[in-house]
């Protein structure tokens, strides 16, 4: 091991280092992994040519040697013989090593537009939360005025007809009351605890099949190796409560439709994903939880907008079940996404283990 990159070799991200000619003279273990390169085909070879983006790389790279300051994101196409380009992004850092001025960090594209995804969501959710919460507060002190005054006109009716709609004014007072409670609840403090996340799953999938008595199975895909996470239970339950039960709505209303299978399935599954970035932190180990069904899919006109409160993709939906189980997630440090398509949904979560 070269000794002034030891520091290098344990870094999950790929980079190489390069002396004042532009030449490689050491990469670390997650480069070759990156680049699918063995590090003797790297080393002493000129960093220019190996990308596709030549002009503009040379002129970074130039600036960075002139000038002695950093750059970040440049987008390059790694040029791999026998293999598709490889779309990546790089950061460049002006290192105090005699020889070796500059530190060029390199990662997959996808992974940079994932993470800039993340803490798009991130700020979203959080104005969303301002807005809801000071919306609740405005909406709840006339609301019972609003009920208080049907009561007290429903004891100067006498006709039993007229006291009906007295009945409809206070029922939807209460109904948006409730609505106005769950929008204010999500923040209180977690309480922390060691859980096992299975027998989370378990709770969940014994309420989901006492509800969709009919048409619906849950698999179970379980990782037993999956460690004791830190969480608060019952959020936890609540939010992948709140999207089990999306699921399961969304292959009742296909079935009702015709669209999806007769008996649709939801599957849990957990595994353990290592070296994991949420939100710009690295996380050595995540549980992975994923809630997989075969339902018509999210409609394509809200897909970008489903953990947003009050978008609903079904009739009747108040909006706000996978708000909820986003705020509750992120109370965790974690994040949760959602890849759709008719015939597959996959809601991924991601917690920190370590």
């Amino acid at each position: 091991m070269n000794a002034p990159f030891s520091g290098l070799e344990l870094l999950p991200t790929a980079v190489a280092v390069l002396d004042a000619d532009l030449v490689v003279r050491y990469v670390n273990p997650a480069a070759e992994s990156l680049l699918a390169t063995a590090v003797k085909g790297l080393l002493g070879q000129p960093f220019v040519p190996l990308f596709d983006e030549q002009s503009e790389l040379a002129k970074t790279l130039a600036d960075a040697l002139a000038s002695h300051w950093d750059y970040s994101a440049q987008s390059l196409t790694f040029l791999r013989p026998g293999h598709e380009p490889l779309a990546l992004v790089a950061m460049v850092a002006h290192i105090a090593l005699p020889g070796t001025p500059l530190l060029v960090e390199l990662r997959p594209i996808e992974q940079q537009l994932r993470i800039a995804r993340e803490e798009r969501m991130v700020d979203q959710q959080a104005a969303n939360r301002e807005l809801i919460r000071n919306l609740a507060h405005e909406i709840k002190n006339p609301l019972g005025g609003l009920r208080g005054s049907a009561q007290l006109l429903e004891r100067e009716l006498d006709k039993a007809e007229l006291k009906e709609y007295t009945q409809v004014i206070i029922k939807e007072a209460d109904r948006l009351q409730a609505l106005m409670d769950r929008l204010l609840t999500p923040h209180r403090t977690p309480r922390l605890a060691p859980l096992n996340v299975h027998e989370i799953l378990e709770r969940v999938r014994s309420l989901i099949l006492a509800e969709f008595s009919e048409g619906i199975a849950i698999r179970r895909n379980y990782d037993v190796s999956v460690p004791e996470l830190i969480g608060d239970k019952e959020q936890l339950i609540q939010a992948i409560l709140n999207i089990a039960r999306n699921a399961a709505q969304a292959l009742r209303a296909g079935r009702a439709a015709g669209v999806g299978p007769a008996r649709g399935t939801i599957e849990f599954r957990t595994r353990i994903a290592r070296q994991v970035t949420i939100v710009r932190r690295r996380h050595r180990l995540a549980l992975e939880l994923q809630v997989i069904d075969d339902g018509p899919g999210v409609a394509e006109d809200i897909r970008d907008k489903i953990f947003n409160p009050l978008v609903s993709g079904r009739e009747g939906g108040s909006g706000l079940g996978l708000s909820l189980a986003q705020t509750f997630v992120q109370y965790h440090q974690g994040m949760i996404e959602c890849d759709s398509r008719p015939g597959r949904t996959v809601f991924t979560i991601l917690l920190p283990l370590g």
